[in-house]
């Protein structure tokens, strides 16, 4: 089993770009992992908006990838859901903290500090945000980053008792807790973008969409940290949508694969496999 820790804390076709297999962000990348296979899922940047084709049954992981030189909190939302917390996503939940250019990877949905159900892409009826009634933002996976505070430099005090008069008797502040919520105050929610909001409805032969199952108990250990939010918003969002490969050549995001035809007959100017051109035979 494997064993990780991680710190955390409170109708025309548009351009389609095959680009490498990362969603990139100024501050932080973003990968999809089939943990079955060990692929990693290549995006395709179509609309303004970065495509996955996921396969139902598979596993996967999201892997984060800090390029910041400090620490940084990752909010993730799978489906519009919080994949620590299990709340509706929103900016100023929990998240995971990443040390600077750390890369991590997080497999499943947190049960507790030990142990996750695994993300798994599955039939729409049967993913975690449906079975809880939350329908409207499955299919993407999103990532909202935040920089740290500066931390004030410690105060060197020497090393001589204050005069009498000097003495407060009120207490030094205390410092607050690790917890698993952030020091911001917005509350606002921020849920996903819709994955289908900008697709034309046109497609009737579409398969049922999928999105991410509630999937087999694993083990995955981590720590409370303490961090404070630079600010209350975030300073980068990074969103993957996703669907079943089908749909995806279905919705023009993805070309078909090539398929050879078998000759009917017809003309066919490239049968031959040879790599030179042969001789002809005798008269």
């Amino acid at each position: 089993m494997h064993h990780k820790s991680i710190a955390l804390l409170a109708g025309a076709l548009a351009l389609c770009i095959a680009l490498p297999a990362d969603a990139v962000g100024q501050l932080i990348d973003v990968q999809v992992v089939d943990r079955n296979t060990g692929e990693t899922l290549t995006p395709t940047y179509y609309e303004d908006e970065w495509w996955i084709a996921g396969k139902p049954g598979a596993r996967y992981g999201v892997t984060i990838l800090s390029r910041n030189p400090q620490r940084t909190l990752n909010v993730i939302s799978v489906d519009g859901v919080n994949a620590i917390s299990g709340d509706t996503a929103a900016w100023n939940q929990t998240g995971y903290v990443l040390s600077p250019y750390q890369r991590t990877q997080i497999d499943g949905w947190r049960k507790n500090m030990n142990r996750i159900a695994a993300f798994e892409f599955t039939a729409l009826p049967d993913s975690y945000a449906v079975r809880t009634g939350r329908p409207a933002n499955v299919g993407v996976i999103g990532v909202a980053t935040f920089t740290e505070k500066p931390r004030p430099a410690p105060i060197v005090r020497p090393n001589v008792a204050p005069a009498e008069s000097e003495r407060s008797s009120a207490p030094l502040p205390a410092q607050a807790p690790p917890s698993p919520m952030s020091s911001g105050s917005d509350s606002s929610s921020a849920p996903a973008p819709s994955a289908r909001s900008s697709l034309s409805n046109d497609f009737t032969m579409r398969l049922e969409s999928i999105g991410t199952g509630h999937g087999e108990i694993e083990q995955s250990s981590i720590n409370y940290v303490a961090f404070q939010r630079a600010q209350s918003t975030p300073n980068e969002i990074v969103t993957i949508h996703y669907d079943r490969a089908e749909n995806l050549i279905a919705m023009g995001i993805v070309p078909p694969p090539y398929v050879p035809v078998a000759s009917n007959g017809s003309p066919n100017p490239f049968l031959n496999s040879g790599r030179f051109v042969a001789d002809p035979p005798p008269r």
